[in-house]
């Protein structure tokens, strides 16, 4: 029976760029707006986060948002994220504190996803080992080294597993090495599977595209991810959700409510 007893879905950002990073070959010259997303899951055991958004200090401070964000390897200039989007600003309205999170699973390590590390110093941080690798090895232009060199308390994963019952990790290496999606089981409602960024938009889903940027060029492997995600959604009637996309995001944005 699953431990999950609460969900929340939490925006943290946007960022504004060529559709051809979300769905490779396809968009090319029309922006879209993606939003930067963690999600927020109570259960029996503690409460988990599904990444942790950007690291805020590095888009508000002139000097580092210039080292990260303003050269060429980043065409499209930084994210965009208020201080109220602040991830500890947003479990503040929940009546939280970082230190109320007990454990943050990284869906991968691309500055969209783990900049925020630094401020859950105390929680578990769930990362898949080739995920890890990569991201050392700066596998591509995505990874900033600041963020996960860091002192936590990491728990390196090897395969799929249960973080409590409820609530399970899923291989989907492809958009990355080491990327992990995750399916929640609700109390009352349908499955949910979080994408990540196996899957960007409905799009990607709906028309098995990969996103734009693929772990060595190997589009095969996103796509084989992609399919598998909607292999278990149809398994488990659940209701798969993509990362990036506005439109369905802003469909499915209750917070402060909650999904149950």
């Amino acid at each position: 029976m699953t431990q999950v007893k609460k969900f929340w879905p939490i925006l943290t950002g946007r960022h504004h760029y060529e559709k051809t990073l979300s769905t490779r070959g396809r968009g090319h010259g029309e922006i879209i707006k993606a939003p930067i997303l963690a999600y927020l899951i109570e259960t029996q055991n503690g409460r988990i986060l599904f990444d942790v958004g950007c690291d805020y200090q590095k888009i508000k401070q002139p000097g580092l948002r210039k080292h990260y964000y303003e050269h060429d390897g980043f065409p499209f200039g930084p994210p965009e994220m208020e201080e109220e989007e602040q991830l500890p600003n947003k479990l503040q309205i929940l009546g939280l504190q970082p230190e109320d999170v007990d454990v943050v699973f990284c869906s991968h390590l691309h500055f969209d996803h783990a900049g925020g590390l630094c401020e859950f110093c105390q929680a578990e941080v769930h990362v898949h080992t080739s995920e890890m690798q990569a991201a050392k090895d700066l596998a591509d232009d995505a990874y900033f080294t600041s963020d996960f060199d860091l002192p936590l308390n990491w728990k390196i994963q090897h395969g799929e597993y249960d973080l409590v019952p409820g609530v399970s990790a899923i291989e989907t290496p492809g958009h990355t090495a080491g990327h992990m999606s995750m399916m929640i089981e609700l109390p009352k409602g349908q499955p949910i599977i979080l994408a990540g960024d196996a899957a960007d938009l409905v799009e990607n889903l709906e028309d098995e595209v990969p996103p734009g940027l693929c772990w060595q060029d190997n589009e095969q492997m996103a796509i084989d991810s992609i399919k598998k995600l909607k292999r278990l959604s149809l398994q488990q009637k659940a209701v798969l959700w993509p990362n990036h996309d506005w439109d369905f995001f802003q469909k499915h944005n209750v917070f402060p409510s909650f999904f149950e």
